[in-house]
């Protein structure tokens, strides 16, 4: 199944397996914060703007009921509120609390930091590279603005 070619392996692993470990540092920063997982990505998709329900559900791949829960939670902690919406009187919008922008803003920064540890060892150009390669991904595959590109000068 595998075998020591000097420590190079496939594209399918290698995305496979960064995955893995994107997701882990997410997980822990999320942990230090008194967060899931799930609630970090709900702060961080938040950050950019309230959104439906529905959108919410489809950017974060949660059924109805999952995201109802989270959303409830979140909102319980303080996190999160709910209103209504101006375009449908049948629909709410989820937003940030003030607390909850802080929270997520103090999250992202720390987690942002985490996974560009992870390529501490990359030239510039590496790093340049990989963002184009793994941008093309994500663009090819229409994969939904979950988490917003960090402002690294701050």
């Amino acid at each position: 199944m595998s075998k020591d070619d000097g420590g190079r392996i496939g594209t399918v692993a290698a995305l496979v397996r960064s995955t893995f470990l994107v997701n882990a540092v997410y997980t822990d920063s999320a942990r230090e914060y008194g967060l899931t997982q799930q609630q970090g990505q709900l702060l961080c998709v938040l950050m950019a703007q309230p959104y439906g329900m529905s959108e919410l559900g489809a950017m974060l791949g949660l059924a109805k009921s999952s995201l109802t829960g989270l959303v409830d939670r979140s909102e319980r902690n303080g996190l999160v509120e709910r209103t209504p919406d101006p375009q449908d009187s049948r629909a709410v919008r989820v937003s940030l609390t003030g607390q909850g922008a802080t929270l997520a803003a103090d999250f992202y920064a720390a987690t942002c930091r985490r996974i560009e540890e992870l390529t501490a060892r990359f030239t510039p150009e590496e790093r340049d590279t990989l963002a184009a390669l793994l941008g093309r991904v994500v663009t090819d595959n229409k994969v939904p603005t979950v988490f917003m590109e960090p402002d690294l000068t701050r």
